[in-house]
Order: C-alpha cells, then structure tokens, then sequence
C-alpha cells in the first residue's frame, strides 16, 4: 500500500466532499484544519461553474474554511487561463450570470464567436440554444467544456449535470470539445505546477471516481475516493478506476495521512 505520509498537498473536490449544497459534510472544517496544521498545503479545486471566483470563495469562507482567492482552483478559471492564450477570442458564453462576470475581458457574440463555452446554465436548455450552438460549431468555432459530468449530489438528490449536452453537440457537429475541468490532465497540471511540487507528492480527495479520482491519477496524482456526494457503491464497481484509498468521508482523512487523529464527527 502506498504510504500517505509522503503527500505534501491535497486536492479537495468541493461539492459532495466538503459539502453538499450549503450543508457542510461532518468533520470537514476539521480535517482541512488538521491537514494545514500538519504542514500539508490545502487546495480547493471544482468544475463548478456557477460561481464567479469571488463567490465561491465568499461561500467557502461563509462556510468557515477561512481561503484566500490562490487556494481555489475551478474550471472557469483554466477556461480563462487558456482563452488569455488565444488570438483575438470571441466568446459565446452558456454560463451562469455570476460566472460570466469573470469572463468579462472577452469580446462576445451569440452569432460570429469562434469559442462557445459551455457550463451548467440549468433549465435554459432548449433545442434552440442547442440550434444556435451547433450552427456555430459547424461554421468553425471550437466548443470548450468546462466539464462534462454525469450527475451531481444536490440536496434534494441526484441532478443530470451538463455531460450528455456537451457529448450531444460533439455528435451533432462531429467536432471534439476541449475540456478544460476534471478529469482533463491539463487541469491537474495546472494545480500541481502551481505548487510547485511533484504529481506524486499530491493527492485529490473527491466523491467522484472517474472525473476526481481516476483523472487525478492520469496525471500521475494519487486519488482518493469518499462515500458521500454522488459516491454510489453500484458506480463505483462498474468503473475501471481503483482508487488508492477509499474512506467514509472527508473526516478520515487526517488519519489516513498520518495527520494526528481522525477529526471529529
């Protein structure tokens, strides 16, 4: 088994993980607490994208894990990082109205943008945003996903997330959407190179096993598995991903890595 005493930083998925909705998971405070004390760097990475960077480390200070804005790391943001890179980026945005205050740099255009970005927009779906999508594509704009998850845990249960829509346009355009969140590896890179560290001194902690976990390890990560959020026992066996560890909930973490005690429940 691999020994978790050499992990220098922690990847933390953040809904299902952390905490569900506004609903913190038990022991979670603690454990992020216990690891920063043990000398451990904390980073809080998300494909979340409904929430400008402000907000989502406004929530996460509301919900007490006390962040500053270069502890984040979430998909929009490698979305932006890579648009910076690209001449002359014309944006169609399917985005939520908060997210798109972060992408305000970039000329937009529902009708001649040559990068549409998709992300969860949730019931604005209809078959005529995916019309006026899929004209674009096929008149030559590239489609960047900011993730193309299955599902995902809200409080009232399991959510269709933005994946088939995004695999929906990929089919209709025969084009290939340029992810830019878990499980990209250019995602993973981009937190790792950050720390300055090596893959194999960091881990991800996440509730999802082929987007979370198996990503990370593509990119030669550790990926460490919890039982809560989207965590389903039936998924879980059917993937092909085995994770290096597989615990309860966050709260075991400190004590898989040797950080003290498990934190309290």
């Amino acid at each position: 088994m691999f020994n978790f005493n050499s992990i220098k930083a922690v990847l933390f998925d953040l809904d299902g993980v952390l905490y569900i909705g506004n609903q913190l998971i038990p022991g979670a405070l603690a454990s992020v607490a216990q690891l920063r004390k043990a000398g451990i760097a904390v980073r809080f990475v998300t494909n979340t994208s409904t929430l400008s960077l402000d907000s989502l480390q406004d929530k996460l200070n509301r919900l007490g894990f006390n962040t500053v804005p270069e502890e984040i790391m979430s998909a929009p943001q490698a979305t932006i990082q890579h648009l910076n890179r690209q001449p002359n980026p014309v944006c169609k945005l399917l985005l939520a109205e908060d997210v798109k205050k972060d992408f305000a740099c970039f000329d937009q255009s529902d009708t001649a943008a040559n990068y549409v970005v998709i992300g969860d927009i949730g019931d604005q779906w209809s078959y005529e945003l995916l019309n006026e999508v899929f004209h674009c594509l096929v008149n030559g704009a590239q489609l960047i996903a900011i993730h193309k998850n299955r599902f995902w845990q809200t409080e009232t249960g399991l959510q269709m997330d933005i994946g088939a829509f995004v695999t929906g346009l990929e089919y209709a355009s025969n084009t290939k959407a340029m992810l830019m969140g878990k499980p990209s590896r250019h995602f993973f890179n981009i937190a790792v190179d950050a720390l300055r560290l090596k893959p194999s001194e960091v881990m991800m902690v996440g509730d999802d096993i082929d987007a979370d976990v198996g990503g990370a390890q593509d990119a030669g990560l550790h990926g460490v598995l919890v039982k809560t959020g989207k965590y389903r026992e039936t998924y879980t066996r059917l993937s092909a991903v085995d994770p290096d560890a597989v615990i309860n909930s966050v709260a075991d973490l400190p004590a898989l890595l040797g950080c003290l005690s498990a934190a309290p429940q």
